[in-house]
């Protein structure tokens, strides 16, 4: 079923102004995604920059706030990279300057944590394999979620050598049973 075609002018402000409001009202949105959006409804640009403007006045749009929001949100839910963290943010338009505060918010030991986490998650559903394979893996999910060799390798050696150690408890633990 086809939905009705918009009865807005194009440079009908209070149209603009109801719309914006409908796409915030989902979720946090940046000033770019904001403009991209109403450009593509079919708003002129003099309506949709007043929109905007007004709406950061009255702090209804805020890309630093939201910058940390998402670095906050993402990092903890999904332990993202300071550097993947940044790429979202810029692909959604947010100045470079509010992407740079937010990550700094992650510190180096936040990330490497948040590696470390990530790796021993994984590492649960990969135990048996072998080591090559495990490393290669552990590695490579850490890759995707924007962490560099600097900080990938040394995670997954840790992960490897915890569960060494693990394994080693746990034929100690077995000798007392004969």
């Amino acid at each position: 079923m086809k939905k009705p075609q918009s009865t807005s002018k194009p440079d009908d402000p209070e149209a603009a102004r109801q719309y914006c409001l409908r796409l915030l009202s989902g979720r946090p949105r940046t000033h770019s995604e904001l403009g991209d959006a109403m450009r593509r409804k079919g708003f002129t640009e003099d309506v949709v920059a007043d929109i905007l403007e007004r709406y950061s006045e009255v702090g209804l749009i805020d890309d630093a706030l939201f910058a940390r929001a998402w670095v906050d949100s993402r990092h903890r839910g999904r332990g993202l990279s300071k550097r993947a963290l940044a790429g979202e943010l810029r692909r959604k338009g947010v100045d470079a300057e509010y992407v740079e505060a937010a990550v700094e918010a992650v510190s180096d030991e936040d990330e490497r944590e948040a590696a470390l986490e990530l790796a021993r998650r994984r590492y649960r559903s990969l135990a048996g394999q072998e080591p090559e394979a495990v490393l290669r893996k552990l590695v490579g999910m850490l890759a995707r979620k924007g962490y560099g060799a600097g900080v990938a390798i040394p995670v997954v050696k840790q992960v490897l050598a915890e569960a060494d150690e693990e394994a080693a408890e746990l034929l100690d633990e077995e000798s007392h049973f004969e």
